[in-house]
Parts: C-alpha cells; sequence; structure tokens
C-alpha cells in the first residue's frame, strides 16, 4: 500500500477511519495515518464495516488504470480498421483525451507509441495484401494506407524483414549463414543475416537444428558459415555460459508489434533473476 502497488489491487483493499472511505492499494491518495488503518479482504466487506468507496481510486469497479486500458483499446482498434493513419487530435478527442496525454497513456498503456502501432497495423495489411495472389505491389501498399510508395520503401527492411517483392517471393532470395556449436546446454545453431541475428537454436543434438532452421525459413539460401563467422557463435555461446556479460551483435527481429514489445521487456530481466508471466 505505501509504495501504491498496482499489482495488488483485488487482492485486498483498506479503510481509513477518519475519512470513512475505502480504498485500492494503489490509491494516489495522501497517506493515512497507520492507527487509522483497516485492512478488508474485498469491497464488500469494506462496506459492511461502515466505508464508501473513494472516489478518486473506485476500488468498487474498476480502476482508472483500467478505464485508460479499455479507451486505448478502442483506439488501437480505431487505428487498425483506419484505411490512413488517423488524426491523432481527433482520435484522442474520440476516447475523452487531449492528444498530449494520449500520447503519454498509449505508450504506458501498449509500449509504442501511437504512429509505431499505426505502422505495425499497416504492414500487418500489407504483409496480408502481400500473401493473397493477384494484384500488384504497389496497390497492397495503398491499400494499406500508405500514402507514398517512397514512404514504405523506406521502412520495408523494418516492417517485413525484406523487399515487399522478396516477401512475397516467401522469402526466396534471402540469404542465412549459420553455424553449428556446442555449449553447456547441448547443440547450439547461430543464424544470421545481413542484417543481424536472426536465430539461436538449442537442441540436443545437431541435426534437429538445421531441421527447425529449414522449416522458420523455407525458402531461403541457408549457408554453411565460413570460419569469419566463429566470433558470433563465440559470442554466443559466451552469452549462455556468462548470461551477465550480455550479447551485443545486431539483431534481425522480425515480428508484430506485439511481439516486439514482449522481446523488449525479456530483455529487461536482469542476467540470473527470474520472473513470472504475470510480472512479465
Amino acid at each position: 500500500m505505501q509504495a501504491r502497488d498496482r499489482t495488488a489491487d483485488g487482492q485486498f483493499v483498506y479503510s481509513v477511519a477518519s475519512t470513512g472511505i475505502y480504498c485500492r492499494p494503489s490509491c494516489p491518495s495522501r497517506p493515512a495515518r497507520r492507527a487509522n488503518v483497516a485492512f478488508h479482504a474485498d469491497p464488500a466487506a469494506a462496506q459492511r464495516a461502515g466505508f464508501r468507496a473513494c472516489l478518486r481510486c473506485l476500488p468498487d469497479g474498476q480502476s482508472p488504470a483500467q478505464l485508460q486500458a479499455a479507451r486505448i483499446a478502442d483506439a488501437c482498434r480505431a487505428i487498425d480498421e483506419s484505411d490512413t493513419v488517423p488524426v491523432w487530435d481527433e482520435l484522442a478527442g474520440s476516447i475523452g483525451m487531449s492528444r498530449f496525454h494520449f500520447q503519454r497513456v498509449f505508450k504506458t498503456v501498449t509500449g509504442l507509441t501511437p504512429a509505431a502501432y499505426a505502422n505495425a497495423s499497416r504492414a500487418r495489411r500489407v504483409r496480408k495484401a502481400l500473401g493473397r495472389p493477384g494484384g500488384t505491389v504497389t496497390e497492397a501498399i495503398y491499400d494499406a494506407g500508405f500514402n507514398s510508395n517512397a514512404r514504405f520503401y523506406a521502412q520495408a527492411p523494418d516492417l517485413l524483414g525484406m523487399t515487399p517483392t522478396r516477401y512475397r517471393a516467401g522469402g526466396a532470395g534471402e540469404t542465412i549463414r549459420f553455424a553449428i556449436g556446442q555449449c553447456s546446454l547441448g547443440a547450439i545453431l547461430v543464424g544470421a543475416t545481413d542484417r543481424g541475428l536472426c536465430a539461436i537454436l538449442l537442441a540436443d543434438d545437431a541435426q534437429p537444428l538445421l531441421d527447425e532452421l529449414q522449416q522458420r525459413f523455407p525458402r531461403a539460401e541457408l549457408v554453411g558459415a565460413d570460419a569469419s563467422f566463429d566470433h558470433w557463435v563465440a559470442a554466443v555461446v559466451g552469452a549462455v555460459e556468462t548470461p551477465g556479460l550480455g550479447l551485443d551483435l545486431p539483431l534481425d527481429l522480425r515480428g508484430t508489434a506485439f511481439q516486439q514489445r514482449v522481446w523488449q521487456a525479456l530483455r529487461q530481466i536482469p542476467p540470473g533473476t527470474t520472473t513470472s508471466y504475470t510480472g512479465l
């Protein structure tokens, strides 16, 4: 309660005798004197004891954070359904926020700026359009909401991981260098494109690793790496054996906006510590 920990919301509520109200653990109200505070299992118990709900943290319903999250979810749906990039002032106003407040809350709830989310949404539509037979790349680009070819092609490496034409061909023409080594966990495969590491796979034996790499990139050209690639493998093995050293190599990460947000969060977990799915 003193830390205003939002993860404790729903586990209990506390009441303040001097005010006659009860609150969530995360309530931002001024801390009460300990002598005036009592704890209750749930809102019903606090109400039976004669206390009324705080109007600031709303302990008997959705929390302000939950209400904000619901409004941001509405904004995400509006972005996904829009044929063009929304006018941010109008979108913010539609969910009852100023543009500045909307930008800040959106980033807090989703981990992305509204513009980054809109780009990811359009990229998803481009990938879907490029996967359909017929039509041109240009049609797919404009149908996804990009207002110019040049703007899309400038972002294509980050959005698709390759050119649109190559993406439509199922990754054909992509070259992935790879090497298989050994570490304390067994066999390890390290794969990389020109942009950076795209695969780090672990198994007891080498053959399953090669099979998995081929399944992940069915139309790419897989090339057994030469001696110059050994330092990449050594760096990855070093990170496996001594996680505290970290891994300072370029990464070729291809995923949805949500996947990349999860990966970013995973990378913030300090080496040698654990977390739960709930905590993540």
